[in-house]
């Protein structure tokens, strides 16, 4: 019984890194959520929009807007499922941490080997973020109706 405390003492330590890395995705999750669902909400009002236009120009941009926001969509549900995938095994690490020291069994490969996943996933899941991020700012590009004005060269700028 004495040196079962201090061993679930150490297993303790070695499952406190993997518990921060959970949170960590889990607060990934949570961006990943709020901005999958202002972007399906943008696509709802941009959808009604192109209903009530009659410009073809304002027409042709608000689905090209559209086909973007689709576009942002999928990255952002792959980038969501890659985040739960990690996860989930990172919570396989932490469970086959604490099952192979009860057992006194050597899982020390498959622990190396979902970790390893785990960081894959996560990888995969940070760079369709990045993906989506470009995607939105392209989209500002595509919606954006005002300008930036461009530098005059010669003279001040005309007036207002």
């Amino acid at each position: 019984m004495d040196t079962l405390i201090p061993s679930l003492s150490q297993l303790i330590e070695f499952a406190v890194a993997p518990v921060f890395l959970l949170t960590g995705v889990a607060g990934f999750l949570s961006v990943m959520s709020g901005r999958l669902g202002r972007i399906s909400d943008r696509v709802r009002v941009a959808e009604r929009r192109i209903q009530t236009l009659a410009d073809p120009q304002l027409v042709e941009r608000s689905k090209q807007e559209i086909i973007l926001l689709w576009s942002r969509v999928r990255a952002t549900n792959w980038a969501i499922g890659f985040c739960v995938a990690s996860g989930l095994m990172i919570c396989l690490v932490i469970g086959l941490l604490f099952a192979g020291s009860l057992l006194v069994i050597d899982l020390k490969l498959p622990i190396v080997m979902l970790f390893v996943a785990a960081m894959l996933f996560l990888i995969c899941a940070l760079i369709l973020f990045l993906v989506e991020v470009r995607l939105a700012t392209r989209a500002v590009d595509i919606v954006r109706t005002i300008h930036k004005p461009q530098k005059y060269r010669h003279g001040p700028p005309p007036p207002l």
